[in-house]
């Protein structure tokens, strides 16, 4: 299931990938890190890529939860490093977009295509919950 999920989304994730210049990956991952779909990265970093980002996304939540009125749930986070950027959105139920750009990429833009992708297929983009092994679905 989550393999045909990953080959039906690579031409969105090389869309994105390609309609903004100096985007280095892309990576669609569930909230527990496991990678779903990938653009331009290789197996490995894309896997290393998904982990990271669900301990980031973990933190952002309860980073969130300090304001009042919120709700919790990370919607964004952007990370400026040496280099480049890296962005985090949440892509549906369970699920994230994450994109790492070079340096001299527009950062309005990256964002723009991000939300445009997410809200064109974010129901692709959910991950269901996972059962125990043995447990009822």
């Amino acid at each position: 299931m989550i393999q045909q999920r990953a080959t039906d989304m690579d031409w969105m994730l090389k869309d994105l990938a390609e309609s903004v210049p100096q985007t280095r990956h892309v990576v669609v991952l569930s909230a527990d890190g496991l990678r779903m779909a990938q653009h331009g990265a290789d197996t490995d970093t894309a896997d290393r890529l998904a982990a990271a980002c669900a301990g980031l996304q973990s933190l952002a939540g309860a980073v969130a939860q300090e304001l009042p009125h919120s709700d919790g749930k990370m919607r964004l986070v952007v990370i400026e490093m040496d280099g480049g950027f890296f962005y985090l959105m949440a892509a549906g139920a369970g699920a994230f977009l994450a994109v790492l750009a070079d340096e001299g990429v527009d950062a309005g833009l990256m964002g723009q295509r991000m939300r445009d992708l997410v809200a064109r297929i974010g129901e692709h983009l959910s991950s269901p919950p996972r059962h125990d092994v043995g447990q009822p679905a």
